[in-house]
């Protein structure tokens, strides 16, 4: 059953460096650092973007409009941290 908690725990840990990716990546296009035109941006944003999307969406549908600033990466990411430390904390119950 450990092996399911640290299972669980990469888990987590890859959805967070993936959502730290597409932050940066999207800071990168949106000050013409990265050339949204070049074949591998898109397709490294695109796959990004359709990954996290199922994370996104719920988010987004009950955050209100911000006015162009999108908050669902931060509240993923503050659930993620959630879950961690859930988990740690119940460690015993999977043992």
């Amino acid at each position: 059953m450990l092996s399911i908690y640290q299972i669980l725990m990469l888990i987590l840990q890859i959805a967070q460096y993936l959502i730290f990716a597409h932050f940066i990546m999207s800071w990168l296009l949106a000050f013409n650092v990265l050339n949204p035109r070049q074949q591998f941006v898109q397709q490294v944003w695109g796959g990004l973007s359709r990954l996290l999307e199922p994370l996104y969406g719920p988010v987004r549908r009950l955050l209100p409009p911000m006015g162009g600033l999108d908050l669902a990466p931060l509240v993923v990411l503050i659930a993620i941290y959630a879950l961690q430390i859930i988990l740690t904390n119940n460690v015993s119950a999977f043992v």
